[in-house]
């Protein structure tokens, strides 16, 4: 217990928290502080580059193995599996329509990139060494979620009366949104560029994707602290009790079933803190744009001010020590 406090006041006092901290505080006292979209957009897809390229060289150094797929498997499965478990606690313990619940379920299944970067960094900060290929399992747990959620969703509904044309291009638009999601795209091309070029591909990049990289985290995380503290102030006192309880415990369930799997696989201390926190953080990008094409009569004023105003800043300033704690524990 020493240990995941020590974890939790470096992690706590690191620039990257700190800044997301001071969005929130612009936010709260209705600061004219922001970030332009166009500019948020632009580090957002550095990040990805710069995390999914690193995870590729990382890979190439280290070759395919047992545990690679041992741990894609897994990941797979956790995404598929916590929804089904997310939307049943939903279901006994709110009153949201099966929409919502699903449409909540989906996010706590697939994962918050932003909270992984944050992660390997404090990971990093930690003394923990971690396996590139923990960039792949992030790609991998992208999609099933959506998939459990929307069967959830749909089961015991009356079939809608589309046309048969209509229903094959919503479709067509709703795979293409999971399969060509900019974060999933960027992440996981980079890795593969990273994978191909190796070693001294990143040489010749390194100036760009790993001296300015932390501090690109903290301005981002300074514009997510921002959007966090808008949906707290617009949504959160919408939200009931019980549905922002889910948004505290359901990361800590997630993080608890990863890090029996990690134990099981064999994963070091730092690939298991990474892929606990997968499996804990909550998609605030990805699944959000999968449910207005697949669900669009879900309440973004909920699933999008849990995931984003509630979990997102639960995990970046107390799940991440609390997840490197619980992974060295079990390693």
């Amino acid at each position: 217990m020493t240990g995941m406090i020590e974890i939790a006041q470096q992690n706590l006092l690191s620039p990257m928290v700190l800044f997301f901290a001071l969005g929130l505080f612009a936010s709260f006292v209705k600061s004219d502080l922001s970030i332009p979209e166009a500019i948020a957009k632009t580090m957002a897809v550095y990040l990805m580059m710069a995390i999914g390229f690193k995870g590729g060289v990382e890979l190439a150094n280290a070759g395919a193995s047992v545990t690679l797929f041992a741990v894609l498997a897994a990941g797979a499965v956790v995404s598929a599996v916590l929804p089904l478990i997310g939307f049943g606690l939903l279901s006994a313990t709110s009153r949201l329509a099966r929409v919502d619940r699903a449409a909540v379920a989906a996010h706590y299944g697939s994962i918050s990139i932003v909270t992984f970067v944050a992660a390997t960094q404090a990971v990093t900060t930690a003394g923990l060494a971690y396996d590139g290929y923990l960039i792949a399992v992030a790609a991998v747990m992208e999609s099933p979620a959506i998939i459990t959620a929307l069967m959830l969703a749909r089961r015991g509904q009356p079939a809608a009366a589309t046309p048969d044309a209509e229903a094959a291009q919503a479709s067509s638009h709703l795979w293409r949104e999971i399969a060509f999601n900019s974060s999933v795209l960027m992440l996981t091309g980079a890795f593969v560029i990273g994978m191909v070029t190796g070693k001294q591909g990143l040489e010749m990049i390194s100036p760009f994707i790993i001296d300015p990289f932390r501090g690109v985290l903290c301005l981002f995380l300074l514009d997510m602290g921002l959007i966090a503290g808008r949906g707290l102030r617009g949504g959160a006192g919408k939200l009931p009790l019980p549905v922002i309880a889910f948004g505290l415990y359901m990361p800590v369930l997630g993080a608890l079933l990863a890090a029996g799997l990690a134990m099981a696989i064999g994963l070091s201390a730092g690939s298991a803190a990474l892929f606990i926190t997968l499996a804990a953080s909550a998609s605030y990008i990805a699944v959000p744009a999968a449910m207005r094409l697949a669900l669009p009569e879900a309440k973004p004023s909920i699933y999008l001010t849990l995931s984003l105003g509630v979990t997102f800043p639960f995990n970046l300033a107390l799940g991440i020590p609390f997840y490197i704690w619980l992974a060295e524990t079990v390693t």
